[in-house]
């Protein structure tokens, strides 16, 4: 399992308590429903702020 710092991880819970709440958007506007798009999403904001995270899989 990979390991992320704890930066990554509270943006997750961040996104994740979003998604719960019904208020996590998409880039185009669209309500997450999905929670691995939530932690996608928390990991990808945690990614721009220079967080510890592993590279995207292609």
């Amino acid at each position: 399992m990979a390991k992320y710092s704890k930066k990554a991880g509270e943006k997750v819970e961040e996104a994740m308590h979003e998604q719960k709440e019904g208020k996590l958007k998409t880039g185009s506007g669209k309500k997450v429903t999905s929670k691995k798009q939530a932690v996608a999403i928390g990991l990808s904001e945690a990614r721009k702020e220079g967080a510890k995270v592993p590279k995207k899989k292609s």
